[in-house]
């Protein structure tokens, strides 16, 4: 009879709980627990065998054991994976190799494990493997150590679990700690209250709750209070003299005459024929200006327009004859050849041109020479005088030297002359400074001339990408 009783709780706890954690994570939960320490089994198996421990039940008494308290800390990070970490304490003649130590001190132990569960948390009871790392302090002398072992979690409410946990902890710093075994029970609580979700009635599954369905047993409509509409006329069928035909809700939801079905009865209709609204006395909304767009909806309803401007032409802002989809200088007027941009002039691009065979830079850094401010100081006039403006600047190297430090270099040599002309004034969102390294020669990188002609920076203005 115990045997069938004990199978029957085994069972039970096994079984999902219902009234327990209904997630299957475990939440971050905070305890505290006893525990003891044993040094005497493991050594005696290591002098002896664990069959011989097993056969002459010589395991450790409580009494050769040292207790202790610990504070733990458990947080789920998979169904079936939770990581612990636990800080302990306890008074013991530390058992340490090559070392006697005449009376008892305290030993500090602190671990982190990774606990491998066999069920989730919406079972009662959750069996697991644990496997970490840890380390000790015991008077002046500091150990490290590997626990494995077995554990046990069972859910007392909602917020509130037990768990049991014996591990084998094997020494790493041989010198400073020693096998032993630790027996752990203790109790932790949620640091999250559970969100426990209202229970709502919907009898008719109809989304609408029970407390606010004016017909509980019959699915409708939330515009109708939950009660259904089976002709679809906008007339719930509580309120329809004719629920099974559409109607109108001045006829109690029957139909009435109604020539080109727009919803107005023909005898307030002033346009029987043609589908219209009520509000133009049956007629349809009229467009004064014959875009397509009826003048509700039109904002320039005298003027022709596109429906992407609510009726209203496409707007030319800088009033060059280019409307703004096709304008790529929206503010500044400019010809249609070029896009709706000023046409920057050949003299402006051969001050530009000159600027750039003049940027000189110290051999092998990025600092700029003093004889390149001349042509940079024409060049921040010129982007000053013509705000729309912006400017690309590009590095480039001879093929000497590494290829990325040259890319480097080029990048480095492209943002001081970026950086000069903002320190003049320009805008740095109006620049955009890129460096090529040896990517794109223009020259032979054979002789002397032809990597100086690669060795180069180039400006480029433009109103537009």
């Amino acid at each position: 009879m115990k045997k069938i009783i004990s199978a029957l709780f085994a069972l039970y706890l096994l079984l999902p709980a219902s009234y327990g954690q209904n997630d299957e994570i475990r939440p971050q939960a905070l305890g505290l627990s006893f525990f003891l320490n044993d040094f005497v089994t493991p050594a005696r198996i290591r002098t002896t065998s664990l069959n011989t421990v097993i056969r002459d039940k010589s395991f450790a008494r409580m009494r050769d054991m040292s207790p202790g308290l610990a504070v733990n800390y458990f947080r789920g990070v998979a169904k079936h994976v939770d990581i612990a970490a636990s800080l302990g304490g306890s008074f013991v003649r530390y058992p340490m190799p090559n070392r006697n130590f005449s009376s008892n001190n305290l030993l500090l132990e602190a671990n982190a494990s990774i606990n491998l569960k066999m069920t989730t948390e919406k079972y009662w009871v959750q069996p697991y493997i644990s496997v970490g790392v840890g380390g000790h302090k015991y008077r002046s002398y500091y150990g490290a150590f590997l626990p494995v072992g077995l554990g046990m979690k069972v859910n007392i409410l909602d917020e509130a679990h037990m768990f049991i946990t014996s591990t084998y902890r094997v020494p790493v710093t041989t010198e400073t700690a020693n096998y032993h075994l630790q027996h752990a029970i203790g109790i932790a609580g949620s640091l999250k209250k559970k969100k426990v979700e209202p229970v709502i009635l919907d009898r008719d599954k109809d989304g609408i709750p029970d407390m606010a369905d004016a017909c509980p047993d019959d699915p409708g409509p939330a515009e109708f209070q939950g009660c259904p509409d089976r002709d679809g006329d906008g007339i719930p069928d509580k309120d329809d003299k004719c629920p099974d035909v559409k109607g109108l809700a001045k006829y109690q939801g029957c139909p009435i005459p109604d020539t080109d079905k727009d919803g107005i009865n023909d005898e307030e209709d002033k346009c029987p024929t043609v589908p219209g609204l009520a509000r133009y006395q049956g007629c349809p909304i009229p467009d004064t200006d014959k875009d397509g767009i009826n003048d509700e909806e039109d904002k320039c309803p005298t003027v022709p327009g596109v429906a992407r401007y609510q009726g209203c032409p496409i707007p030319d802002t800088d009033g060059d004859g280019v409307n703004d989809e096709e304008d790529k200088c929206v503010t500044i007027p400019g010809p249609k050849e070029n896009f709706g941009c000023p046409i920057i002039s050949e003299e402006v691009k051969k001050r530009v041109d000159f600027a750039a065979k003049n940027i000189l830079f110290v051999t092998g850094s990025f600092k700029l020479q003093s004889k390149s401010f001349k042509g940079l100081n024409d060049v921040a006039k010129i982007m000053t005088e013509n705000p729309g403006m912006s400017l690309d600047i590009a590095g480039h190297t001879d093929n000497v030297g590494a290829d990325d430090k040259n890319m480097i270099l080029s990048q480095n040599r492209a943002n001081a002359v970026k950086n000069y002309l903002v320190s003049k004034g320009v805008d740095a969102s109006r620049i955009s400074a890129t460096g090529y390294g040896e990517t794109m020669p223009i020259a032979t990188n054979a002789t002397a001339a032809g990597r100086q002609q690669n060795r180069r920076s180039e400006l480029k203005l433009s109103y537009y990408k």
